[in-house]
């Protein structure tokens, strides 16, 4: 069976990109990041209730708790705060300097251990919160790289199935392809109850809202 690297954080993009590929065929084996983001640990829990749900044994679980050394996030530095005010313009101050570019070149390790030829990533480009690290340009050019920097019997396509989706479009796919919703996480601030008001939570509420679909997760009982 072919084999695929999944980047879960539990959330409802890569957690619907790990059932895409699921769905594709793929054998998963998701890769989870601790890097010091304020709700380290209810991303932790939903990465490993989404791999339970799927009866998923081998999973990666990874540390890089640098990211909070480096600090310049609101993610991972409490000194500064997680914007409340509605999106705007730019990049907002939850960008982590090259997240995923790191993320990328550890799970292509992972994938060389492993002889995967994929690596599913669930990037948004068109409705996101204008991160440059989930952009199309920015993916081609980090698999290059990876091909580049490998072994010669190593190919590895980076697929990112809901590049450009939007959001209401991500939520139908997720129904559509079985994902559990009421057990992923979005919220960038809270750990017991989604905050409904960072840029996570407004965009994962609009999501739902345009979709006809009430949220799991932010009308739960």
């Amino acid at each position: 069976m072919k084999k695929a690297i999944v980047i879960l954080s539990g959330g409802m993009d890569s957690s619907t990109a790990a059932f895409i590929a699921k769905k594709e065929k793929y054998e998963i084996i998701p890769l989870h990041f601790n890097y010091g983001q304020r709700t380290e640990k209810k991303e932790l829990k939903s990465f490993n209730d989404i791999c339970d749900y799927l009866n998923i044994k081998n999973r990666y679980i990874i540390d890089i708790p640098f990211f909070k050394q480096i600090g310049a996030s609101a993610l991972v530095d409490e000194n500064i705060d997680v914007p409340v005010e509605g999106i705007k313009p730019g990049i907002p101050v939850t960008y982590v300097p090259f997240r995923n570019g790191i993320f990328l070149s550890i799970a292509a390790a992972v994938a060389e251990k492993e002889g995967a030829n994929a690596l599913f990533i669930g990037v948004v480009e068109e409705d996101s919160s204008g991160y440059p690290d989930c952009r199309e340009k920015f993916i081609k050019n980090m698999q290059n790289a990876i091909n580049s920097g490998t072994k010669p019997d190593t190919h590895i396509e980076i697929k990112t199935p809901l590049i450009h989706l939007k959001k209401e479009d991500i939520v139908q796919k997720g129904i559509e392809v079985g994902v559990p919703l009421e057990l992923t996480w979005s919220c960038y601030k809270e750990e017991e109850k989604a905050c409904g008001v960072c840029d996570s939570c407004r965009l994962r509420l609009k999501g739902f809202e345009k979709a006809g679909i009430k949220d799991p997760i932010m009308y739960k009982e």
